[in-house]
């Protein structure tokens, strides 16, 4: 693969979308002020890629449940246990962002572990990188120390879920060995 290749795989052009697709991409698009890799690598599949959204959008757009930034807590510490470079930048600047902490994304990804979060913060990484790590040995423990942190039970299950959907997207972004966009490692470093 060339130092400026996207993905391993075929990549598709916003413009050669289907026309749905097209529209959905080009809103973020225009937010964003550029076309996030991670839909020009999806989108030689249109229908993988619509897939891919919708679940992406049912639980990370919600407004209810957990905040949008505990959303991007556990998106970018467990692709830093899974090593996922693309989701870690990428969701990295998002997290901080929605935190508004410039430094936040960087330690959680770096060592998820050890990274210091009040206890909210602590029980939502700790839950996540249970199932992320050794998924067969997930059970009641894991859920009663979330219960006592005060997650409710809709909040466990997002937690789950956004690990569970990132776990194919950062399986997904080794497969296709996808690249950051270069605008994403600067979002979120400077107060706006």
């Amino acid at each position: 693969m060339s130092d400026d290749a996207v993905s391993r795989f075929p990549i598709t052009e916003p413009e050669d979308l289907p026309d749905d697709l097209r529209e959905r991409i080009g809103a973020i698009a225009e937010k964003s002020g550029f076309v996030p890799n991670i839909f020009r690598a999806l989108g030689h599949r249109p229908a993988e890629l619509r897939a891919f959204l919708d679940y992406h959008d049912a639980l990370m757009e919600r407004t209810d449940g957990l905040t949008k930034a505990e959303r991007e807590l556990v998106v970018v510490a467990t692709s830093g246990a899974n090593h996922c470079t693309y989701c870690v930048v990428a969701h990295g600047a998002i997290l901080r962002i929605r935190a508004k902490d410039p430094e936040l994304a960087d330690r959680v990804s770096s060592n998820p572990w050890q990274v210091e979060l009040d206890e909210r913060g602590r029980a939502i990484v700790d839950l996540a990188l249970a199932l992320a790590q050794d998924s067969a040995l997930f059970g009641e423990g894991d859920l009663e120390a979330a219960r006592n942190a005060g997650l409710t039970e809709d909040e466990i299950w997002d937690v789950g879920a956004i690990t569970a959907l990132f776990a194919m997207s950062n399986r997904l972004a080794h497969l296709t060995d996808l690249r950051p966009n270069p605008e994403f490692f600067l979002l979120g470093r400077v107060p706006r």
